[in-house]
């Protein structure tokens, strides 16, 4: 009995097939890592912006005018109520809850797809708010290749657009998975939260595009 309770501990004293205790899940520290580049992609565009905004200044002030800043603050809004819905998907996810336990008006006993599938929708309406504003824009005569102020404003807009439809597609996926298997697993719920991060990235990147387009005009 005692070799095979020997053979079954590793020579540090942990259980073979088990790591330390205070082993940092790989796929949130990976995440972490790659939200790092993207925040250095991101700095990239301000600093763009910023740049070219210092050699244009009297175009940004023939430009911005057009800008429909309530508009923006709404949309914005929409997005940050998201966030919001997407951490107590969370919530739910840490505590192994995929689904709701009761009826639909039943918020309180609501899962993490209920409120995943929530937080697409308010993403969805932000990306629908984006286009219905390049589209009033495009037909002020702002365009991308109109000038420096049109490639700018659809640059640093459009790859975070394009950062907010890979979101709702990850919500998608995880969406999914929850009617695809009989149990929730614990990789199932890290996939959930790292998205988490992902949102709140994006979130937090609007934020400030908001502040630099919209208000620094």
């Amino acid at each position: 009995m005692a070799t095979a309770t020997t053979a079954q501990t590793s020579e540090h004293g942990i259980p073979a097939g088990h790591g330390p205790a205070t082993r940092p899940n790989l796929t949130a520290v990976g995440t972490m890592v790659w939200l790092g580049s993207e925040l250095m992609f991101f700095a990239g565009l301000f600093a763009m912006y910023f740049t070219i905004r210092s050699v244009a200044g009297d175009l940004w002030h023939d430009r911005t005018h057009h800008l429909n800043v309530t508009f923006a603050a709404i949309n914005t809004t929409v997005l940050v109520i998201s966030s919001v819905w997407c951490q107590l998907g969370v919530f739910k996810a840490e505590h192994g809850i995929p689904h709701r336990t009761g009826k639909l008006l039943e918020v309180g006993k609501w899962g993490m797809r209920e409120w995943y599938s929530l937080t697409y929708l308010f993403g969805a309406i932000f990306v629908s708010g984006q286009v219905l504003e390049y589209s009033e824009l495009h037909e002020a005569g702002i365009s991308l290749d109109s000038d420096a102020y049109g490639s700018m404003f659809y640059i640093t807009t459009g790859f975070h657009g394009i950062h907010v439809t890979l979101g709702l597609l990850a919500f998608l996926l995880i969406i999914g998975r929850t009617f695809t298997s009989k149990n929730y697993s614990h990789h199932q719920a890290t996939g959930a939260i790292v998205t988490s991060y992902y949102w709140h990235f994006v979130d937090v990147v609007w934020i400030a595009l908001f502040a630099t387009i919209y208000l620094l005009k």
